[in-house]
């Protein structure tokens, strides 16, 4: 019988330590299997709280940001998400086992592919993986309830704000795409958009169009 790493069994506890105390978003973390969405050569370090790199220069971000972007979201079950920057659908996972449905979207036909088989392999069949361009989301998909972008924008686009519903909830790492940005939360409020900024973070950045591949 195979050992657990100790990451994974330090992996609640550090999300704890760090401050994530939403117990719904914990539940999720604990339910998705990391180690299917790292690299195979990284599975050893799946649990650690560090980001790892995926295919076509992408990453998967480290447990607690995606933590803390998921529990900042305020999720409930009957929300629409849209996700921009699907990379290995890691995030998707987690956002599809605390709402209704999650539409994510990924301009890497290489990654769009693989976290599509990957996430139907694992029965999440309430993601809805999307190749194309996060910088124009195509009007038949409607409004959002929760809107998470996975990659650095030098802002956030009025036109993408405008696809939150009344009361919605968009979080984005705002800034230079090469550096530190800043992790912003906007609300949809009737008075207008509503903006807090929160933490400091590190994405790759998030580029409009479709990718050349690689």
């Amino acid at each position: 019988m195979s050992q657990e790493p100790p990451e994974k069994m330090m992996f609640q506890l550090t999300l704890r330590r760090r401050g994530i105390s939403d117990q719904a978003v914990l539940r999720a973390m604990e339910e998705v299997p990391r180690e299917v969405f790292v690299a195979a050569g990284d599975r050893g370090h799946a649990y650690r709280d560090s980001a790892l790199g995926i295919a076509c220069g992408q990453t998967i971000s480290q447990p607690f940001v995606v933590a803390y972007m998921t529990e900042q979201l305020q999720l409930r079950k009957d929300h629409k998400v849209l996700e921009i920057g699907t990379g290995s659908g890691y995030q998707a996972a987690v956002l599809s086992r605390l709402c209704a449905h999650v539409l994510t979207i990924e301009r890497y036909r290489t990654l769009a592919d693989t976290a599509r088989d990957r996430l139907e392999a694992l029965g999440y069949f309430n993601i809805e993986v999307m190749y194309g361009d996060g910088f124009d989301i195509p009007p038949g998909a409607g409004d959002f309830d929760r809107i998470i972008v996975t990659a650095a924008m030098e802002q956030i686009p009025d036109t993408l704000q405008r696809r939150l519903e009344p009361g919605g909830i968009l979080i984005a790492p705002v800034g230079p795409h090469h550096g530190t940005q800043t992790l912003v939360r906007v609300t949809r409020k009737d008075s207008g958009f509503e903006r807090k900024e929160l933490v400091d973070v590190r994405f790759v950045p998030a580029l409009p169009g479709i990718a050349r591949e690689l």
